[in-house]
């Protein structure tokens, strides 16, 4: 990856009064470690800080420029305006080249399962990130998965699966499953029973009344013409 560098400037300027640092296009930041004494509060240039860190994870190393030094470092957080979509403001985590660091790594998913090709599978996700630990500088920006090994349902990758640098040790449970590729959810058909028209019924209540009603009279005319 290209070398990431931002140029900072110390600032005083905190709390309220961090809008008008804001409004005139400036992003606060603060850099902070066991490397420095205390948390130093630093301002960047907005526009040039969002377009640099647009293809930058968790995990890339950036140099902060400061004070005519390169000091090495990782975003630790970044708080952001999700309405207006602007960067309000960003943690760095200040490390040392020569001493190794635990961070962890995003896992990217690639290539064609024939699981999903061949067999109509599902493909499920487990972590999204892994632990590793490493000198800044071996540290990837993420780690990108082959799902063509998924080759039919039930296949799975595990951590203990992943081809990894030897510069990285990796702290997740091998046994921790990155995807898996599952069968797809067959839906239970059920047939509806047809129950009988209710036309067709109300027809055969109103003939079986009649019926009666037909009976009856003519018992009552057979008794009549007995009494005559």
């Amino acid at each position: 990856m290209e070398k990431v560098v931002l140029k900072a400037s110390k600032r005083d300027v905190i709390g309220k009064q961090v809008k008008a640092i804001r409004r005139a296009g400036q992003l606060p930041a603060v850099l902070y470690g066991r490397h420095i004494e205390k948390p130093v509060a630093i301002v960047l240039d907005t526009r040039e800080t969002t377009r640099a860190l647009a293809k930058v994870s968790s995990s890339s190393l950036v140099m902060i420029e400061l004070d005519g030094q390169e000091i090495p470092a990782l975003i630790r957080e970044k708080q952001r305006d999700f309405i207006k979509n602007r960067l309000l403001h960003i943690d760095f985590l200040v490390v040392s080249l020569t001493e190794k660091l635990t961070a962890s790594v995003s896992i990217e998913l690639a290539g064609l399962s024939l699981a999903v090709k061949d067999f109509n599978a599902i493909l499920v996700p487990g972590l999204d990130e892994i632990e590793v630990e490493c000198l800044p500088t071996d540290l990837p920006e993420r780690i990108v998965v082959d799902i063509s090994a998924l080759a039919k349902v039930g296949d799975a990758i595990h951590v203990r699966d992943l081809a990894l640098s030897d510069n990285l040790k990796v702290l997740s449970s091998p046994d921790e499953m990155i995807v898996i590729a599952t069968a797809a959810k067959v839906e239970e058909v059920v047939e509806a029973v047809v129950a009988p028209e209710a036309g067709a019924e109300e027809v055969d209540v109103i003939e079986k009344g009649k019926k009666e009603e037909e009976g009856e009279e003519g018992e009552k005319a057979e008794k009549a013409e007995k009494k005559k």
